[in-house]
């Protein structure tokens, strides 16, 4: 059963890092293909793509440690020390999701009446997928991929909570470990 949760976890933390560095690969691909979208030049676009690079970093720190903690200790809880990382950014996230579309108004004085409505809807798309993400990681899982996950859908009707939202809760309780067993549910 630990091969199974080692091997999710491995495609969590991968797949989080190859997104990372595959959206950074195309971001500048897409500049080059299609400069009439001026990606580069509108702050919208930074404002958001950052924000998604730096909630995909988060996600790939978190399922890379309990990758890790999983293959070397056998037990895949979080570490409270990245627990409380990971909630502090909390702040952060919330602060930038409320900041970046600032950017947008920016790009709207900056470049009117020339306004690139493409460039814009791309940078659109992009922060909305970071909201979405962080809502994923922080609070609701959203990805449901998995016979298992499916399943719970299936039979509750309801979303789970996310992976790191019961890694909040156990912190709030003080409880620095969870038999393995439990563990196994929740990945």
């Amino acid at each position: 059963m630990l091969w199974h949760i080692e091997k999710r976890l491995s495609y969590l933390y991968t797949g989080e890092l190859f997104s990372s560095i595959i959206f950074i690969v195309t971001s500048f691909f897409v500049n080059q293909t299609f400069p009439g979208l001026k990606l580069y030049s509108l702050l919208s676009f930074w404002s958001s793509f950052i924000y998604l690079e730096f909630l995909l970093l988060q996600g790939t720190v978190y399922w890379y440690v309990k990758w890790k903690r999983l293959k070397t200790e056998k037990n895949s809880v979080t570490p409270i020390k990245l627990v409380k990382q990971l909630k502090s950014l909390i702040k952060w996230n919330t602060a930038w999701m409320i900041a970046a579309p600032v950017g947008f108004i920016v790009d709207v004085v900056k470049w009117a009446p020339a306004l690139p409505i493409s460039g814009l809807s791309v940078s659109a798309f992009i922060y909305i997928f970071a909201c979405i993400e962080y809502i994923n990681y922080f609070h609701v899982q959203l990805s449901y991929d998995n016979r298992s996950d499916l399943k719970y859908l299936f039979i509750t009707r309801r979303l789970k909570q996310s992976c790191l939202r019961k890694d909040f809760k156990r912190l709030s309780r003080g409880q620095n470990t969870i038999l393995t067993k439990k563990i196994t549910h929740d990945v």
